[in-house]
């Protein structure tokens, strides 16, 4: 492969003079000029999902084996969750804005986040960022309207259902947004931060969160948003009684599209 350093240039010395090689290595591995990334990551999972997602699925638009350039920072997982428990979302903010610097010296053009708790700091980030951002829950409320959703169930961390992080952006395209009982968002978010975050994957909590979509399909939900970037390593369409809309693949897709126009 060491004749490839230079793509579409002949090697006379190793091929006698012939162009035919290093032509066909050009047709079957083009040179796409292709968007950096940045993740601004904040739970290992999630931010991993993401990441895999983007590179396993960046052939579809850029050719085989081929994926953007990415780049990810993250601070310590201990920082974000000593701001959430006090409420400060200037220090959550502050902690995705010395990610986002870092980023775009590293090369990013632009950055997503797959945490969707934290997105409720990025009021603080937007103004001062040095990098535009795509945004996890208008591209999840797009692609609810786009597959004719009108009433969704909201999963995630108390901290984000409790929010108005999706039912804002799903009010915009006039899609109304049902969120946790007040139990429910207790027992989810102790699965997703003593299970999900870690890495621990019980089927009690597969089942917890299938009853809660269950409940939401009950009130006439027809889809429901898996709104914390672990839950899809746990729920998808293959076990969920409503149909997914996936945070972390919806995100990751969306950088690879913008990535790659």
């Amino acid at each position: 492969m060491a004749s490839l350093a230079v793509l579409g240039q002949p090697d006379t010395q190793r091929h006698n003079g012939s162009v035919a090689w290093t032509a066909v290595a050009v047709r079957r591995y083009p040179r796409v000029m292709a968007l950096h990334i940045g993740i601004v990551a904040c739970s290992a999972e999630g931010a991993a999902l993401c990441y895999r997602t983007i590179c396993a699925e960046g052939a579809g638009l850029l050719g085989a084996h081929a994926h953007p350039e990415v780049s990810m920072h993250t601070h310590s997982f201990g920082d974000y969750v000593a701001c959430l428990d006090r409420g400060d979302w200037e220090g959550v903010g502050a902690l995705m804005l010395s990610s986002a610097t870092k980023l775009a010296q590293a090369g990013a053009d632009f950055l997503i986040c797959p945490d969707n708790t934290i997105h409720q700091a990025l009021p603080h980030v937007a103004p001062r960022s040095p990098r535009p951002w795509l945004h996890i829950a208008e591209v999840v409320a797009e692609a609810a309207a786009a597959r004719g959703y009108r009433q969704v169930g909201l999963t995630g961390t108390r901290w984000l259902v409790e929010s108005d992080v999706y039912p804002e952006k799903l009010a915009r395209r006039g899609i109304a947004c049902v969120r946790p009982t007040a139990a429910e968002r207790d027992e989810t978010s102790r699965i997703i931060m003593e299970e999900l975050v870690r890495g621990v994957f019980a089927p009690s909590g597969v089942a917890y969160f299938q009853r809660v979509i269950e409940r939401m399909r009950g009130e006439g939900c027809d889809a429901v948003v898996l709104g914390c970037t672990e839950i899809p390593l746990i729920i998808s369409d293959a076990n969920s009684p409503l149909p997914t809309l996936d945070s972390t693949r919806l995100l990751a897709r969306a950088a690879l599209e913008r990535a790659a126009r």
